[in-house]
């Protein structure tokens, strides 16, 4: 991390989660895990997540200057054969699409900053994930000069489960060994998303977001969780029954973490013995089972639903989605129950040869990603009757973030499995259309214990109507990116001698966020709280909102452009699920109000 530069900690790993804390250059920190790009640490008293490519194991002002020089670099596309790597205009996967790169092209790299690297590619200039960049052209069989330097890591993978150390850098590439969990491994060099190491005498490659700096088993001490954090694709959404208390464990002993209104939509990930652990607002604890149905709660607002027509079908929309590979961390994998044998109820070993992987149950669904071959351990999550007569397991193939198929795109695009859905089919809020809120209402109800943001209702009534943004997507954005109103650059920052708010997070970029943030707060003067929510609403509705996908749906699809150019742009997220995902907390802010105007935009094509 460069000096001057701060590390921020989070409250989840997403850099959509609240701040937690900025850490400087060179303080310690305590790590207990590290998953793919994030590693969960504790810094002081606080335990959060942080990008893991801003630690290092010791202190970067002790040694040697490492500055990168200031010359450029070049370097290659090295993807999968048939993928391709995204080009954006800024340093985060939420930034527009600048264009899409080819294996093997050729790009000019400026400066390497954490996970992406500032390039130039024709003529553009943006950024590209860093793990995707090689010194040669992946398609010259001519070698590298490996570096002298090694550094020892270890394997990061559940416990009971094991990581492939393949022949070569694919998985296509033959199976050498099977590396337990705390494993220590030579790395040599890294290839995309494969590093290349030794491990019990053995030279192969293994995929690096397994790998971790430190034994994941040699420290126990942790924030009260015992486990690993849950992923998301292991949940599902279940709604609170009564007002119910979300407990730090699973018992009437424990603590109460918050009480949960009546209708709240939580994450689910078990349920044992009466009582299921949840997620709500980043929170993970447990409730009563006896309280959560599947069922969520009717509307008591008026909803108005609108139809818009595009010239263009669900299939053609697919295709053209598929050329900017979008991405997906689901765990819809199958199986064929005769390619198991069973080592208990929940596990079993592949036989009789290599199998395919589908995204659905029957051989008509699409094969995804490598075959499973004969000796492989999976985990069984349910049995399923497959479409073509078989029996059927889902398994849990892979927790790493893949390229979609068509039919699990399809899925995402097709309003129809959504409209219905009092919850989900909030991705199609006209997020342009007043809730028609009362204040006093709102400040009673939602923003009541919420940090600085409370009794703040006149001022997020007032910025949605400047700005012709619905208030209820308003004051979720500002709950979400100041951890309900209590990070540092809500509740007021130093800048230049005034004291300056900020409470979307606009300008907040990573590695400096309070400072950016301040800065940015500074310049539009953003002197009291009121100044900041109504001020930084601007912002936000001059972005998506400004250029007309004013839907969570438009905003990660953008239908309209597809429809009339007939190519994918200006999209939020390559993740299929995004717009899903986002809807959870607007829905409960609703939930907790009488008095509402919901208007959708459902999408129809041909």
């Amino acid at each position: 991390m460069d000096k001057g530069s701060h590390l921020i900690l989070r409250s989840k790993s997403s850099t959509s989660s609240s701040i937690l804390a900025s850490l400087a250059r060179g303080e310690k920190v305590t790590v207990y895990s590290i998953s793919g790009d994030w590693a969960k640490v504790k810094a002081g008293s606080k335990t959060g997540y942080v990008h893991a490519s801003f630690l290092a194991n010791s202190n970067p002002d002790s040694s040697a200057d490492t500055s990168t020089p200031a010359k450029t670099t070049t370097k290659y596309v090295n993807v999968d054969k048939g993928s391709h790597l995204i080009l954006r205009s800024k340093a985060s996967t939420s930034s527009s699409i600048l264009a899409s790169l080819a294996r093997g092209e050729k790009v000019t790299v400026y400066s390497i900053s954490g996970d992406w690297a500032k390039v130039k590619a024709g003529s553009k200039t943006g950024y590209v994930h860093a793990s995707f960049l090689a010194n040669s052209n992946p398609d010259n069989h001519a070698g590298t000069s490996t570096p002298a330097k090694t550094t020892t890591k270890y394997v990061n993978v559940d416990k009971g489960s094991h990581l492939l150390l393949r022949s070569k850098a694919s998985t296509s590439g033959k199976k050498l060994a099977s590396l337990q969990r705390g494993e220590k491994v030579t790395v040599y060099t890294a290839s995309g998303p494969w590093v290349k190491v030794k491990a019990r005498g053995i030279t192969g490659y293994v995929l690096a977001s397994y790998l971790s700096s430190s034994d994941p088993d040699a420290s126990t001490a942790d924030d009260g969780n015992n486990s690993s954090e849950p992923t998301p694709d292991s949940t599902v959404t279940k709604y609170t029954t009564a007002d119910l208390n979300l407990r730090k464990g699973p018992s009437t002993l424990t603590s109460v973490i918050e009480v949960l209104d009546k209708g709240t939509a939580v994450k689910v990930y078990s349920e044992e013995d009466g009582w299921a652990k949840v997620e709500i607002g980043g929170k993970i604890g447990y409730v009563s089972t006896n309280y959560l149905t599947s069922a969520a709660k009717q509307s008591n607002g008026k909803v108005t639903s609108i139809v818009k027509k595009y010239d263009l079908s669900l299939d053609e929309l697919a295709n053209i989605q598929m050329k900017v590979s979008p991405q997906t961390d689901t765990n819809e994998r199958y199986i064929r129950s005769d390619a198991i044998k069973l080592t208990s109820h929940t596990t079993g070993v592949v036989q009789n040869g290599n199998w395919h992987i589908r995204d659905g149950a029957g051989t008509k669904n699409h094969e995804v990603g490598e075959t499973l071959k004969e000796g492989t351990k999976v985990t069984i999550l349910s049995t399923v009757k497959g479409d073509d007569g078989y029996t059927w397991y889902q398994i849990s193939y892979n927790k790493a973030w893949k390229n979609a198929t068509k039919n699990e795109v399809k899925y995402y695009l097709n309003p129809n499995n959504f409209v219905s859905d009092p919850v989900r089919s909030l991705q199609f809020l006209k997020l342009t259309s007043t809730a028609n809120l009362n204040a006093t209402e709102v400040n009673q109800k939602i923003l009541a214990g919420k940090g600085i943001l409370a009794g703040k209702a006149s001022a997020f009534l007032t910025a949605a109507k400047q700005n012709g943004i619905n208030e209820i997507y308003l004051i979720a954005h500002a709950l979400l990116e100041t951890g309900n109103g209590t990070s540092q650059l809500a509740n007021g920052v130093k800048y230049n001698g005034k004291t300056v708010y900020n409470m979307y997070g606009t300008g907040a970029n990573d590695g400096n966020a309070v400072q950016n943030g301040a800065r940015y707060a500074y310049q539009h003067g953003w002197t009291t709280p009121e100044a900041a929510i109504i001020g930084g609403a601007k912002f936000i509705s001059s972005n998506y909102l400004g250029a007309g996908q004013d839907t969570l749906y438009k905003m990660r699809w953008n239908p309209d452009v597809a429809a009339t150019y007939g190519y994918a742009s200006h999209q939020y997220a390559t993740d299929i699920g995004w717009a899903y995902k986002q809807v959870d907390e607007i829905y409960n802010l609703y939930n907790l109000l009488d008095n509402y105007n919901i208007t959708l935009e459902v999408p129809s094509y041909q």
